[in-house]
């Protein structure tokens, strides 16, 4: 009787203090005590980590639509001053969500190197230029095949996107039938790299609706 008390206390102490604990239980013959492991677990904090994660990036999308609203220099735009001070062939562009008042602008020249390019987002001047290490040239390379026989380029889809909302984002997708990825203040768009045909992005993460506006 007395462990059985001893054991439902050790309980309940687990239960308040939200851990695991061990509980000891005396032996019949007054022997050294038995550790045993309780199962009682609770709750972690999973939910507030998620919903943490969640919070950051509504700041992100907030971030990057406070920046596109202030922006002078649209993303084609920034694109073809990239390319005039970078020639190649333009893959991304990206207006920075950390604050710079800038686009990035990724051009991979002709002998297969990746630059990024620095493109004020205020007067269009271009800031910097770096070749970027970061990435695998085989990637550069393997972004230029897929380009291979495409008549629209990121400019252009930016281009054609802008009617969608303020673009933010332009990057060669080619996990499936190679398109450029569109990404603009009130959705997510896809363009044809041959007919320049704007779809809706059916991963589109904000749900936006398609307007019907696709020409």
């Amino acid at each position: 009787m007395k462990r059985n008390i001893v054991i439902a206390t050790v309980a309940a102490a687990a239960l308040i203090g939200g851990g695991t604990v061990a509980a000891y239980a005396a032996g019949g013959d007054d022997s050294a005590p038995t550790q045993r492991q309780s199962s009682v677990k609770v709750a972690d904090d999973r939910d507030d980590s998620a919903d943490d994660t969640a919070g950051d990036r509504d700041d992100d999308v907030t971030e990057i639509r406070t920046n596109a609203a202030t922006a002078k220099v649209t993303a084609a735009d920034a694109i073809a001053a990239a390319l005039k001070h970078t020639p190649g062939t333009a893959v991304a562009a990206d207006l920075d969500d950390d604050g710079v008042d800038g686009w990035e602008v990724s051009v991979v020249k002709g002998d297969g190197t990746e630059h990024d390019v620095k493109v004020s987002a205020s007067d269009g001047k271009v800031l910097g230029d770096r070749r970027d290490d970061d990435d695998d040239d085989d990637d550069a390379r393997g972004d230029l095949a897929a380009l291979k026989g495409a008549t629209v380029d990121a400019r252009e889809a930016a281009a054609a996107v802008a009617a969608k909302g303020t673009v933010t984002d332009v990057d060669l997708d080619d996990d499936g039938p190679a398109a450029w990825s569109v990404d603009t203040t009130k959705g997510e768009w896809k363009v044809d790299l041959k007919t320049g045909k704007v779809t809706q992005d059916h991963d589109d993460r904000d749900g936006h609706e398609d307007d019907g506006d696709d020409d």
